[in-house]
C-alpha cells in the first residue's frame, strides 16, 4: 500500500512554481553550468511532490472490519452515566478513561458516535467494535484518552433524502452531545486542544456535523462512512485537519457527499482534509480500522491551530 504524506500547501506549491520560472529564465544567463543544472533538477523534484499529494487515496485489498478482535472485550472498563442537557433532553453514556490518570497531566478527549442501529437508552448498544476498538489493552496504552459514547435516543444526524441521501443536518440530540463535551471538559482533566469526533455510519455523518455545532471546539474528525453536510457548512470546517474513510461500493451511505464535501474544502484552500476510498468496500468500516493505529497515531498528532501532521498509510 502507499504510504502517503500531508498534502503540500497550495501557496507553497505556486511560490515553488514561480521559483522553478525564475530559475529556468536565469539559465539563460552566465553561471556555472552545473550548478544551473543542479537547481533546476532540485525545483522539478519539488514541484513533483506538490503534484503526488493527491486529495483522494484509492485503497485497494483491504476487506471489511473484523469484529472477532474485539468481541469478547470486557466492556465494565466503560463506566456509565446519566446527562440531562439545558433542554431537558436526557442521554446515557458510557465513559472510558485513561488506565492512569497522572496528577497535573491532561489528556485527549474522544467523542466517538454510534450508528443507527445503536439508537436506544440500554447504554449498551453503543459499545459496537468501533468503540471498544479503544479498550483493545493496546490501544489503551497507546493512547491514553477519555472516549466518551453516548447513546442518542433519536438520530443525530438526518439526511436530506433517506433514500439517496447527499448531505446531512444535525438533529436536536447532537446539539446536546456537544453540551456533554462541554461539561466533561470542564470535569475532567481534558486537554482542550486535544478533542476528536469519529463515528461510524450516522457516527460519521455525526462527527462531519460536530465541528459545524461547535466551530472551534475539535482539533481534527474521522467520518468513516458517514454522509457529509451540505456546502453551506463548509466554513466551520475550512481549516479543520479531517481524514475521511469510506468504501466506493457503500449504497447506503454513498460516497458522493464524502466527495463533494472533500473537493468543496480543498477548492478553498483547507489542505488539511484527505479522503481514503476503499475500493470495492461496501456500507462497513474498513478492515484497517482495527485496531487502527495508522489513523489513531494521525488523530492523536492533530491539536488545534497546529501544523498538519502525515496522513496514515495502510496498515
Amino acid at each position: 500500500m502507499s504510504d502517503p504524506r500531508a498534502p503540500v500547501g497550495s501557496r507553497r506549491c505556486a511560490r515553488l512554481r514561480a521559483t522553478r520560472a525564475r530559475s529556468l529564465a536565469s539559465a539563460m544567463l552566465p553561471t556555472s553550468l552545473t550548478m544551473r543544472a543542479l537547481s533546476i533538477v532540485l525545483l522539478l523534484s519539488a514541484l513533483s511532490a506538490c503534484a503526488g499529494q493527491p486529495t483522494i487515496e484509492r485503497v485497494v485489498g483491504i476487506p471489511a472490519m473484523d469484529r472477532s478482535q474485539v468481541a469478547q472485550l470486557d466492556t465494565s472498563v466503560f463506566s456509565a452515566g446519566q446527562f440531562v442537557a439545558a433542554d431537558g433532553t436526557a442521554l446515557t453514556y458510557r465513559l472510558l478513561s485513561p488506565a492512569t490518570i497522572e496528577p497535573g497531566r491532561v489528556y485527549p478527549l474522544v467523542l466517538q458516535l454510534h450508528s443507527s442501529g445503536a439508537i436506544g437508552q440500554d447504554n449498551q448498544a453503543q459499545l459496537d467494535a468501533m468503540a471498544k476498538g479503544w479498550a483493545l489493552p493496546e490501544n489503551r496504552a497507546r493512547y491514553p484518552a477519555f472516549v466518551l459514547v453516548p447513546q442518542f435516543p433519536v438520530r443525530s444526524a438526518n439526511y436530506d433524502d433517506p433514500v439517496v441521501p447527499r448531505s446531512a443536518q444535525a438533529s436536536p440530540a447532537l446539539t446536546s452531545a456537544m453540551a456533554l463535551v462541554d461539561e466533561l471538559a470542564a470535569r475532567l482533566p481534558v486537554d482542550a486542544d486535544r478533542i476528536y469526533a469519529t463515528g461510524f455510519s450516522m457516527g460519521g455523518s455525526a462527527a462531519w456535523l460536530s465541528p459545524v455545532l461547535r466551530p472551534g471546539r475539535f482539533a481534527a474528525i474521522v467520518p468513516i462512512s458517514g454522509i457529509a453536510p451540505a456546502d453551506a457548512d463548509a466554513q466551520a470546517l475550512a481549516s479543520l485537519p479531517i481524514l475521511v474513510m469510506h468504501g466506493d461500493a457503500d449504497s447506503e451511505n454513498p460516497i458522493d457527499a464524502d466527495r463533494r464535501l472533500v473537493a468543496t474544502l480543498r477548492a478553498r484552500g483547507n489542505q488539511q482534509v484527505r479522503l481514503r476510498e476503499y475500493v470495492g468496500l461496501a456500507h462497513m468500516p474498513p478492515g484497517d480500522s482495527l485496531p487502527g493505529q495508522a489513523w489513531r497515531d494521525w488523530l492523536f498528532a492533530q491539536r488545534r491551530a497546529a501544523v498538519p501532521a502525515s496522513v496514515p498509510a495502510s496498515e
